[in-house]
């Protein structure tokens, strides 16, 4: 599968004090050798992945560190190797309409997508077949979630106005929320007794699983909600807006009333209305978003200063991820390819 390193690549790595470690050398197309301290197990310090045939929405890597998943508007779901000259490995196919969420479940053994053919799919990684389409949403599903412990219980949200709950292990959602306006992002709170869900409304709205009822709404937010991600203690949850603001919530249970905490600027939605995504790292020091602007936004949770402002994307960037082991960042644009490059 094509692969090729950038010649801006270096552009994308911030400078950094005399390497103590061992040097890297690295050529560019003008054969150029520059030397660059190395933080991660990349063949590169930036790889560029290609091939997808159209924009792209989605990527993750997975629990492991060792491969990464990306989907979009070709419907193909595809794997990938994080190493070395990452290969793609593996092709998934079976949606008739783009994919707008992939995630791993916990284990890493299975991907669980949501696609505008109204449906979500659970996929085996090891054979790359479908294993369950789940139907009953009525209109284009924007956003998928899996809780984190326990039984893998899914949460999608849809055009529809409905957020429905799924059991991985059956066909046919087993609780159904309604909303009165279209949900673009869901996702579970810590313990998966709540669902979160963002829609074209502005509100964040708190919904528990076992009565069926909105227990809290978050306010803040000027426009509509296009990314939920939880921090990886379960405490706070990052929301995304075409307000071209990120925000940090207490979703604690016995937080404050003003649930908000801090609030993040800088980068940009713009008339495509695209689905930003947003995402924590690890340790929940840093935050990242995907931008309108072509930069991947890399912010620290408290200063809340701007760390990394990474060029490469010459479309939106939709969705980003953070390496569960090393200081890598993934980046998925509708310019129809991926971007891993290392950071501090």
């Amino acid at each position: 599968m094509a692969y090729k390193r950038p010649s801006s690549a270096l552009a994308i790595v911030p400078e950094t004090k005399k390497a103590k470690n061992e040097l890297y050398q690295y050529s560019n197309r003008d054969k150029a050798v520059v030397e660059t301290a190395r933080t991660s197990s990349l063949l590169a310090p930036i790889m560029l992945l290609e091939g997808h045939q159209g924009e792209l929405y989605c990527c993750e890597f997975h629990p492991s560190g060792d491969f990464l998943v990306s989907s979009g508007f070709d419907r193909q779901i595809w794997l990938w190797n994080v190493y070395d000259e990452c290969d793609n490995i593996m092709n998934l196919s079976g949606h008739t309409g783009a994919v707008m969420e992939a995630h791993f479940n916990t284990d890493g053994t299975e991907i669980y997508t949501c696609s505008t053919d109204k449906t979500l799919a659970i996929w085996d990684i090891t054979t790359g077949m479908r294993v369950r389409k789940m139907k009953g949403h009525q209109n284009f599903v924007n956003s998928v979630q899996r809780t984190r412990r326990g039984v893998q219980m899914l949460c999608s949200g849809s055009d529809d106005k409905t957020i429905k709950m799924w059991d991985a292990r059956k066909k046919f959602s087993v609780q159904t929320f309604e909303n009165n306006y279209p949900v673009t992002a869901v996702c579970f709170n810590d313990v998966g007794d709540l669902i979160i869900s963002g829609g074209i409304d502005n509100d964040i709205k708190v919904w528990d699983s076992r009565k069926n009822e909105i227990v809290y709404k978050l306010r803040g937010h000027a426009d509509t909600i296009t990314g939920l991600s939880l921090s990886p203690d379960g405490s706070y949850l990052l929301s995304n807006s075409m307000d071209n603001t990120l925000r940090i919530w207490d979703i604690r249970p016995y937080a404050p009333a003003e649930r908000c905490v801090k609030i993040f600027g800088g980068h940009q939605h713009n008339f495509e209305k695209n689905l930003l995504r947003c995402a924590w790292s690890l340790d929940g020091s840093k935050i990242s978003s995907g931008s309108a602007d072509r930069y991947v936004y890399v912010w620290d949770t408290t200063s809340r200063r701007i760390l990394y402002k990474l060029p490469g994307h010459n479309g939106s960037v939709n969705d980003v991820d953070f390496h569960k082991n090393e200081p890598i960042i993934l980046s998925a644009s509708s310019d129809k390819t991926l971007y891993m490059g290392e950071i501090e």
